[in-house]
């Protein structure tokens, strides 16, 4: 799936150059909620070259700086699953949108929730990050 997004199948894509492509989680924590991968395969991140990881996480970072402009965010949280509960075969980043008090690591509360988005505001959010990440 991952690699046909790479390959130019749209899903809500943020960013995109030879190294890397960013793009809306289709469930996300909270809106916002950006999977960053590298445009070339590796299954985890044990996979990726050293010389890969540094355009993966420099994306992931300027994702984080964009939620705060783009999303009104106060921080965020970047995650990297590696085998255990890594659900797509193929490396790739949680870069999520915090708020103070949002509850992500309440206790009583699932930390990974996915939600949906509504109609139309996934485009919204993916059209304000894409802009973010251009200035």
């Amino acid at each position: 799936m991952f690699c046909a997004v790479v390959g130019g199948a749209e899903h809500l894509s943020v960013y995109r150059d030879d190294n890397v492509v960013a793009f809306l989680d289709h469930a996300p924590v909270f809106p916002g909620h950006t999977l960053v991968v590298p445009a070339r395969h590796y299954d985890t991140l044990d996979d990726v070259p050293e010389s890969e990881i540094a355009p993966l996480f420099l994306l992931a970072r300027r994702l984080s700086i964009a939620f705060r402009s783009a999303l009104a965010a106060d921080g965020s949280f970047v995650a990297v699953n590696t085998r255990i509960s890594q659900s797509v075969p193929h490396v790739h980043v949680h870069v999520v949108p915090r708020r103070k008090g949002d509850g992500l690591f309440s206790p009583g509360r699932g930390m990974w929730i996915r939600r949906r988005y509504s109609n139309g505001e996934a485009e919204q959010i993916a059209a304000k990050l894409r802009s973010a990440l251009a200035d």
